[in-house]
């Protein structure tokens, strides 16, 4: 055989090896996907979307959280009502704060065909993220029909009041041993719904008897819920927040416990 052939076959090799490299790379990438259906709110002067998504540089936006999955090497996309086949393609659901009929005109609610497909990818191995609000700022009812499914309900109440710059009345200090606060002694939490919980949903954080933070490992995959957006970009890093806070530091730890499912998926 000439010398030409064995050179066409270098390079058809190398071409093949590259390309399984890539592809096997891309089908392993873990993909985020954060709601902008039930959280749909424009900025009344651009008229674009805002508020808690990945594009939202602002202090109201959560591109830093985005930043930290893109760290982990996760890829980071915004999707729109979660059908089967939308879930299919992320590995990691994030909802936060719900519409309310006085952030949106025509809210979009958690449906009971949304519900059960949610419901179901969590259970073939979805790491679900629910980031709530307080009262009034989100619509509870519809959530809770999704909430419920995983033992969790919100309460329609505000819990953590911070007065002005008063970021001490924000403040949780005596941290459980769990994950989510491993390198972590405080953490700020201003205004939060608190949660009830039933059957096989377990608590993570409790203060004063109530429950802010909990979970559930349903099925294959896991549930963590808060009620409060919590770590958008304006309470994340030191911004305003004092050093003594370690948000940042939860937050990737949180980042980690949703991106360790997609492992076992």
């Amino acid at each position: 055989m000439g010398k030409k052939f064995y050179i066409k076959r270098y390079f058809v090799l190398t071409f093949l090896v590259v390309f399984i490299f890539f592809t096997q790379n891309a089908k392993s990438q873990p993909v985020v996907g954060l709601d902008n259906w039930y959280n749909h709110e424009t900025n009344a002067k651009t008229g674009k979307p805002f508020h808690y998504i990945w594009t939202d540089t602002e202090n109201s936006g959560y591109s830093r959280w985005g930043e930290i999955f893109s760290s982990r090497g996760a890829k980071i996309t915004t999707i729109g009502r979660p059908s089967t086949n939308v879930l299919s393609k992320i590995n990691v659901y994030i909802i936060v704060d719900p519409d309310t009929t006085t952030e949106s005109s025509y809210p979009n609610y958690l449906a009971s065909a949304d519900i059960k497909a949610i419901k179901q990818w969590v259970k073939n191995g979805g790491a679900l993220a629910v980031l709530a609000n307080d009262a009034p700022n989100c619509e509870f009812t519809h959530l809770n029909m999704l909430m419920s499914e995983f033992g969790m309900s919100f309460n329609h109440v505000t819990l953590h009041p911070v007065t002005d710059s008063d970021y001490e009345m924000g403040a949780c200090k005596n941290l459980p041993d769990h994950p989510l606060f491993k390198g972590v002694s405080k953490i700020y939490i201003k205004e939060v719904s608190d949660i009830n919980l039933s059957g096989t949903a377990k608590a993570i954080l409790v203060e004063n008897g109530k429950v802010l933070m909990a979970e559930n490992k349903f099925g294959k995959g896991y549930v963590f819920a808060i009620g409060d957006p919590w770590i958008y970009n304006e309470y994340i890093d030191h911004d305003r927040l004092p050093e003594s806070f370690e948000n940042r530091k939860a937050a990737e730890n949180l980042t980690d416990i949703l991106l360790e499912y997609t492992k076992k998926k």
